[in-house]
């Protein structure tokens, strides 16, 4: 395995933590609603509260990635995922575990902005795709082991939930450890002018000419210091924008919040409900793989459209099955999975890598931050209204599909008329196309 492999999958790791914190909710949140006696609107806000802290995290992660560090951050990062386990499996108040659960949603917020930047930093442009995937990857790994832990710890008595949320510890702790052996980011130590550091560190990652190669970073950095909202980064920011909006309008956070409660919704009876989340996940994770190996072929568009199109299928035939309320349906584990295997194969793939490579050095912080802290305000929302809208109305699960289905009809206009292509190239040569100057 190569150094760049390596250091790689190890802050990929994050991606693992971002993604079981996400998923974990789903196996308690109904246990938590009884033992707390919540209304729809708390249980929204208990499970929307790990969402708000992910707007935070986003927001505030640029700063210190940019200050003092994308290696630092993620150690920080690690520490929060490790409170954040150890706070929820131990309180014994709403408010408490809501604290911790925005404390852990903090730590993914940060993980989504800090984990593509420092891996798409790192990894040579011809693997750049598949090296920033492994950031996805692990997201649907965590998801999917979240999911497995919460069916085999479903049995084990009243405290079930503390044990689910709990045994994140593990995880987390090794990623905190582990994280200290990789190097810093070679561009920020350029960026800093620590070149003398940045050049063994390339020479590991394989950089073919490192001098050449700091030339070209310093060539693409203004002299003055760069602040993301100017006019001639507004097509990053609008695709970046965009993009992470309709990655949440899918609905994706709140199938995968609210995964057991769908198929209780489509007559699966709690043990079943459980079984059926792990072949969401064991599709999440099927289909992630495979666009992991396209991904630097076909390049990040063909994907995106080719996702679309199954998402738009798929959700229109949930949303059909919802159409009459109390009625069983039980293809809708397989509309499910179908939904799933098109958005990991596509959106979920694409996402945090198109993030991290199309805004310049000079604020690739900035715009990391922006396109995340987008992305989870969008998850906020959605997740902290799907329980409203369903409890609200009899067909509160057909209105929320069919939005979703609407959204992405939206979405394949938006990726097929405007949305460039990444594949292949440097990230300098990706800013100079977009038009983007350094003065």
């Amino acid at each position: 395995m190569s150094y760049s492999v390596r250091i790689a999958l190890i802050a990929a790791l994050g991606g693992f933590l971002f993604g079981f914190e996400t998923a974990v909710i789903s196996g308690a949140e109904q246990t938590i609603e009884k033992l707390w006696d919540l209304t729809p609107n708390q249980l929204g806000l208990t499970v929307a509260s790990s969402l708000f802290g992910t707007v935070l995290g986003s927001l505030i992660a640029g700063f210190p990635a940019q200050r003092y560090g994308r290696k630092q951050t993620l150690f920080l990062i690690g520490l929060m995922y490790v409170i954040s386990a150890l706070g929820c499996s131990i309180s014994t108040g709403l408010l408490g575990f809501i604290f911790f659960r925005f404390i852990g949603g903090v730590a993914v917020g940060a993980s989504s902005v800090v984990g593509p930047m420092y891996i798409s930093e790192i990894s040579p442009a011809k693997m750049r795709g598949r090296l920033a995937g492994s950031f996805q990857l692990n997201i649907v790994l965590g998801i999917l082991l979240a999911y497995i832990s919460n069916y085999f710890f479903a049995t084990s008595g009243e405290n079930s939930w503390r044990w689910m949320l709990g045994i994140m510890v593990i995880p987390a702790g090794l990623y905190a450890i582990l994280v200290r052996s990789i190097p810093e980011s070679p561009r920020w130590l350029i960026l800093n002018n620590m070149i003398d550091k940045a050049i063994p560190v390339m020479n590991k990652i394989g950089e073919v000419d490192p001098h050449q190669a700091i030339a070209d970073i310093k060539a693409s950095i203004s002299e003055k210091k760069e602040h993301l909202f100017q006019s001639k980064f507004i097509k990053p920011i609008v695709f970046a924008v965009i993009l992470a909006m309709f990655n949440q309008l899918s609905g994706i956070n709140a199938i995968i919040y609210y995964s057991k409660r769908i198929f209780e919704m489509a007559g699966f009876d709690t043990s079943n409900a459980y079984l059926q989340s792990i072949y969401i996940g064991a599709a999440n994770l099927l289909f992630t793989l495979l666009a992991m190996t396209l991904i630097d072929r076909f390049g990040r568009k063909k994907l995106l459209l080719i996702g679309s199109v199954g998402m738009i299928f798929f959700l229109g035939l949930t949303a059909f099955a919802f159409r009459t309320p109390g009625v069983t349906d039980s293809n809708v584990v397989w509309y499910l999975i179908g939904f799933i295997g098109f958005f990991a194969f596509s959106q979920g793939a694409v996402i945090w890598v198109f993030i991290s490579e199309i805004f310049p050095n000079s604020v690739r912080s900035q715009g990391g931050s922006l396109g995340s802290s987008t992305h989870w305000i969008m998850a906020a929302i959605i997740s902290y209204a799907f329980p409203v809208i369903v409890k609200s109305t009899p067909e509160g699960g057909y209105y929320s599909f069919l939005f979703y289905t609407v959204m992405m009809v939206l979405h394949l206009l938006f990726v097929w008329k405007f949305l460039p292509e990444t594949k292949g190239k440097s990230l300098e040569k990706i800013q100079e196309e977009l038009g983007i100057s350094k003065g």
